[in-house]
């Protein structure tokens, strides 16, 4: 019997998987490993997601007791990760340049040697001087010549021409992720028209007419209680806006598919949360808002946030009291002395 077999990438790594490479390399030590995981985590470098894969069909031939061949198909299921960490756009810009113009410090022998001279140096048996000499004198020098001479990686491929409008697509890295462009490099006075890739699309395989989709937001999606209810994502995410409020969606839906019953769930449960929050408004003066915070009830005045007086029930409170209860508040603010720096003695 004769299967058909596809070649297999490498395995993805985990958390626990990465650390046992860097510990293999002699990258590193045991009280670092913790932190580098956290850090590459935080700074949108990788992230940690779970895919369910995609099915494939592959060939099984047989040749049974007749001499007979015969061909079966079969499916199977590939891509299936759990649990994996997978590098972001900006860690592939940020590891291209790093490679380009630093290749010495990138180079996995390198790390080791720091990290075994760095033990020598504990141990007294070198002195910290002359790693310094050997190692930051140079470095810093490269620094410093990159800066004067490098340009800006912003990982950016142009595919193609927008039919309708005529402007060139392109997708790029900005300064809050990676972006696609609708633009006319041609026309000064043209403002680019921009739209947040989605999680799962890449700046180096995305394609023309993916792009083409992103520039759909914002998009009406229904009606709820005779207003508008518009999908769309901002700098801090994807959102749904109703009423001239906006939900946010997070990472629960995704702006381009999400329907209006799921748009209304959303509304309905930020609306929730908020009452839980309200103590008292005033239907005369929305600035004025009596809420519930960590560290109990308080006065929201505009931008200024008030203390109400453990003695005071903050459900009685009249407009009238709220906004005596600024103004004192503000007073006090303005005449309170500042703070004193105290300074060391030399």
């Amino acid at each position: 019997m004769a299967t058909q077999r596809y070649t297999r990438p490498p395995s993805r790594y985990t958390e626990a998987s990465l650390v046992k490479k860097l510990e293999e390399l002699g990258i590193g030590r045991p009280s670092t490993y913790a932190p580098t995981i956290s850090t590459i985590q935080k700074r949108g470098y990788v992230h940690k997601e779970e895919r369910e894969g995609t099915q494939r069909e592959y060939t099984v031939i047989s040749l049974n007791e007749s001499k007979k061949i015969s061909s079966e198909k079969r499916t199977e299921i590939t891509g299936a990760d759990k649990g994996k960490l997978f590098p972001n756009d900006v860690a592939m810009l940020v590891n291209d340049f790093l490679v380009e113009h630093f290749p010495r410090i990138m180079d996995f022998k390198f790390t080791a040697h720091i990290e075994e001279e760095l033990d020598e140096i504990a141990n007294g048996e070198m002195d910290y001087h002359e790693m310094l000499e050997e190692f930051y004198l140079p470095f810093k020098e490269k620094v410093l010549h990159t800066i004067e001479h490098s340009e800006r990686v912003s990982g950016e491929r142009i595919l193609g021409k927008d039919p309708v409008t005529g402007k060139r697509v392109s997708v790029r890295m900005a300064r809050y992720g990676p972006v696609a462009a609708l633009s006319n490099p041609e026309d000064e006075n043209d403002t680019p028209h921009y739209a947040a890739l989605r999680r799962t699309q890449k700046l180096e395989n995305i394609t023309f007419e993916e792009a083409i989709q992103l520039f759909k937001l914002p998009r009406v999606i229904g009606e709820y209680e005779d207003r508008e209810v518009v999908a769309a994502i901002g700098r801090f995410g994807p959102y749904v806006r109703h009423d001239g409020k906006f939900y946010s969606i997070k990472n629960q839906f995704d702006p381009h598919d999400i329907e209006i019953d799921e748009a209304i769930d959303v509304i309905e449960a930020k609306r929730k949360a908020d009452a839980i929050k309200t103590i008292k408004t005033f239907e005369e003066n929305s600035e004025y808002v009596i809420l519930n915070g960590r560290w109990g009830p308080y006065l929201k005045a505009g931008k200024l946030n008030v203390r109400i007086p453990k003695d005071r029930d903050p459900a009685s409170l009249t407009l009238e009291d709220c906004i005596k209860l600024a103004e004192e508040s503000a007073e006090k603010k303005k005449t309170k002395p500042k703070r004193k720096v105290r300074t060391k003695k030399a």
